[in-house]
């Protein structure tokens, strides 16, 4: 009895601070990448509050069957199985709970305001990538600084045409919502032949966008403390495996609860950082070099800065979710003018002012050019930045590989990876454990930031931003477009083409070199 009432008042307890914790938790992973890549991932902090309580109930109807009930079996200490949220059956005074967590459209879910909304976009096209910006400007000069305005107007456009996909007109002539998601986008212009077809090459898209990050930012971390720290006996290559052996434990995530709380941290450390460089350029604005910045374009080089760019703009994957789940959605378009206003002003300033600062001396990752003193201060704080953001695109690209092979019902190409209990099966753990190899090996053998950031925008960056919305927006909307939606669409469609073969043909033929070359090593 004495055991009951206890389990009872820590019930009651632990159950207020999680609800509190969900109201922040639930803004800090709205404001993280994965958040925004996901149309379930908004309800992380919510869903991991309700499974909590779950547990805990699952927990007290134990100890009434040791009171109750003969041969009941008392609950495991440390249990460190991964479970999915909400699986299993759960009991009655959760099932109200799991309705909420398991729709997501519903009044249970968590809406934000116009400005959290603004904030996520930020977060998403103001990430740690820019730093790769300058380097961009060194091969196109003032085309450069026209591409990261042009980019910006595009992506902005781009982004209001694909929330337009997502409504129709009823019988009623009212407009309502009747898509969700980008996949839902993506089948609907597909069907009646091909149903499937579209989500799954956005799918594919998605899953290729977001392990290229984490190759990103494993490539990034070996990059940034090789050059802190060169005096030390330890090549880029071994920074890379030290980096990874810290973010193995990325495979036993069940949920983004306690990461999501970092995400927050991470961003406002990442806008300090990029004060000090920018404070760091104005220093020496006497010696800037306005006289190496001209119009003329490596041929060679510059497609890959096309995709530097668009890369550092991606957002589009998250946009539906993102709109579904504001308080106004009719204040979207003015969310999505003032971050792309905000981030083409940032950017331009930002690209320009380090370029001028370094010139022809601009390297990849431009912390790579600070002075020694502030350097390597500097590039930790980024490193730490880059691992504690690893885990987000990692969850969310493990979410969808096992939610389309491995979860899609008969529909499945592979067995389900979760067993009856809800429990990771260990050759499921072994696929994860392999994806973060994976990204590691990727690193290894191609340790070029600026070339895997081209590729990554030149390939799903331009086809998500540029290609598929005008595509989408011609295929459900061509009979109400007014003639200047449809030049830029077309516009758009053909000039995103252009530059995303441009930019994949350059960057992948870098890439090759680059392979052949620490193969040879």
């Amino acid at each position: 009895m004495a055991t009951l009432l206890r389990s009872k008042l820590s019930n009651v307890a632990t159950s207020v601070s999680n609800k509190s914790q969900a109201k922040m938790s639930g803004m800090f992973a709205r404001m993280g990448f994965q958040a925004a890549t996901d149309e379930e991932a908004v309800g992380f902090a919510h869903c991991d509050d309700l499974d909590m309580e779950h547990r805990q109930g699952l927990q007290m109807d134990i100890l009434k069957g040791e009171g109750g009930e003969e041969g009941g079996e008392p609950p495991l200490e440390g249990d460190i199985h991964y479970q999915r949220d909400g699986t299993g059956p759960l009991p009655p005074s959760a099932s109200k709970d799991a309705g909420v967590c398991s729709e997501l459209s519903g009044q249970g879910k968590p809406k934000i305001t116009a400005w959290e909304a603004g904030w996520n976009v930020t977060n998403a096209i103001q990430g740690m990538f820019v730093l790769g910006l300058p380097y961009a400007i060194l091969h196109g000069g003032y085309l450069g600084l026209f591409l990261i305005i042009f980019a910006a107007v595009v992506c902005c456009y781009t982004g209001k045409i694909l929330i337009a996909c997502l409504y129709e007109e009823n019988e009623d002539g009212e407009i309502v919502r009747v898509r969700d998601s980008y996949v839902d986008i993506a089948n609907a212009c597909c069907a009646p032949r091909f149903p499937t077809l579209g989500g799954r090459i956005v799918n594919v898209a998605q899953i290729i966008e977001l392990v290229m990050t984490c190759i990103l930012y494993v490539v990034v971390s070996g990059n940034l403390m090789y050059n802190s720290f060169p005096n030390l006996p330890v090549s880029q290559k071994s920074w890379s495996i030290i980096a990874t052996a810290v973010l193995l434990p990325c495979a036993f995530l069940k949920n983004l609860k306690a990461v999501s709380k970092f995400s927050l941290l991470c961003t406002l450390a990442h806008f300090v950082i990029n004060i000090l460089v920018i404070a760091y350029c104005l220093s020496r604005a006497r010696d800037w070099a306005w006289d190496k910045v001209k119009f003329y374009i490596d041929v060679k080089k510059f497609p890959i800065s096309i995709g530097i760019i668009v890369f550092s703009y991606t957002s589009q994957i998250f946009l539906p979710s993102l709109e579904g789940n504001m308080q106004n959605p009719k204040e979207f378009h003015c969310m999505m003018n003032w971050t792309h206003i905000a981030a083409c002003i940032l950017k331009g300033l930002f690209a320009l002012v380090a370029y001028l600062t370094w010139a022809d001396e601009t390297k990849e990752v431009i912390t790579d050019n600070l002075p020694s003193t502030i350097r390597a201060v500097v590039n930790i704080f980024l490193v730490a930045k880059a691992l504690l953001s690893y885990p987000l695109p990692f969850f969310a690209a493990v979410e969808v590989l096992e939610r389309s092979l491995f979860q899609d019902g008969n529909r499945a190409f592979f067995p389900n990876c979760y067993g009856g209990d809800g429990r990771l099966k260990s050759w499921g753990l072994t696929l994860r454990c392999a994806l973060v190899v994976f990204t590691l090996l990727m690193a290894i053998y191609v340790p070029h930031f600026a070339l895997l950031m081209g590729l990554t925008g030149s390939l799903t960056g331009a086809g998500l931003c540029f290609l598929l919305p005008s595509l989408f927006h011609l295929k459900l909307l061509w009979r109400k477009l007014l003639w200047h939606h449809v030049f830029f669409d077309v516009a758009i469609f053909v000039i995103g083409g252009i530059c995303s073969v441009s930019g994949f043909i350059h960057s992948l033929e870098g890439l090759i070199e680059a392979f052949r070359t620490n193969a040879e090593d």
